[in-house]
């Protein structure tokens, strides 16, 4: 006979692994990789497509929703790192596509734009939910726009450096590219941070839902 008082501890040492102060263990992050990996494999998809004039796929990639919901969700050793990793295995294969260099200060900027998105969702760990990681992606998309697009004014000398061609490189862009504008880039990437975020959210406690309810029944009832 198992006595009523201990039916709650033991059900919490079933359950307990899948919240640690709201991080998941990793068994339960299985669906949140493959999520990461759509998101990923989408971002590589758009970024070959980018030239067949469907101008709404351009930078649809939920970057910043993925440094703000990992960092947010993920067991420290991953916070950073999956984030990091997906960014680099896109980017892998759209410069050997595209024959650019991954060595570019271009491509610095953007490694570090995403690392401070990431301290966002750090600071959300212990409070994650959609109604605080929603208007934290929006802070990180706006983020993210923001550095990669100074970098590239700094980096690119097609740009005038001086306040004119700041706004130019937040707005238009460069002419070479103004069937696809600054502007548009930054809308699609909030756009598609906006749908990841409900949907890692959701992803998230549909497992934690799931894996709870497993537990749950798996325990003897009390006599």
């Amino acid at each position: 006979m198992i006595r009523t008082w201990l039916v709650p501890r033991l059900f919490h040492r079933q359950i307990g692994f899948a919240y640690r102060a709201g991080q998941l263990d990793f068994s339960l992050m299985i669906p949140a990789f493959i999520l990461i990996l759509c998101a990923v494999a989408y971002r590589i998809a758009s970024g070959l497509l980018i030239h067949s004039g469907a101008t709404w796929l351009s930078n649809f990639a939920p970057m910043a929703a993925i440094a703000v919901c990992g960092a947010a969700y993920f067991p420290p050793k991953f916070k950073f790192s999956v984030p990091l990793g997906a960014l680099f295995l896109s980017d892998v294969v759209l410069n050997y596509y595209y024959g650019a260099s991954l060595i570019d200060p271009h491509i610095a900027g953007r490694y570090l734009a995403l690392a401070m998105v990431g301290f966002i969702g750090v600071a959300l760990e212990k409070r994650a939910s959609l109604a605080t990681l929603m208007p934290a992606s929006i802070a990180g998309s706006i983020t993210f726009y923001l550095i990669t697009i100074v970098f590239s004014w700094l980096s690119d000398p097609g740009y005038v450096k001086n306040v004119a061609g700041l706004i130019q490189a937040l707005t238009v862009g460069l002419p070479a590219y103004s069937a696809t504008p600054s502007w548009m880039f930054f809308r699609n990437s909030l756009v598609s941070d906006v749908v990841f975020t409900v949907l890692f959210v959701a992803c998230i406690g549909f497992v934690r839902k799931t894996s709870g309810a497993r537990a749950g029944s798996a325990l003897p009832r009390p006599a």
